[in-house]
């Protein structure tokens, strides 16, 4: 729960955009990743937009960009 506190944090703007949030996005789509191969009930089930802008800079930064 640690990691959706960090992102919900960051999307109301109480806490910067930091590398612990990015590593929080990260953590979470693999664990909807997790969910979506095990069962098809969680198929279409996706991050709202404002989480969505935030995971292009996650993958960056785990590659080092």
């Amino acid at each position: 729960m640690e990691h959706l506190r960090i992102v919900n944090e960051t999307l109301a703007g109480e806490r910067p955009a930091d590398e612990q949030t990015h590593a929080a996005v990260a953590i979470l789509a693999e664990r909807l990743e997790r969910l979506k191969q095990r069962s098809s009930l969680f198929a279409e089930i996706g991050f709202s937009p404002h989480v969505k802008r935030l995971k292009p800079q996650a993958q960056a930064m785990a590659l080092g960009y």
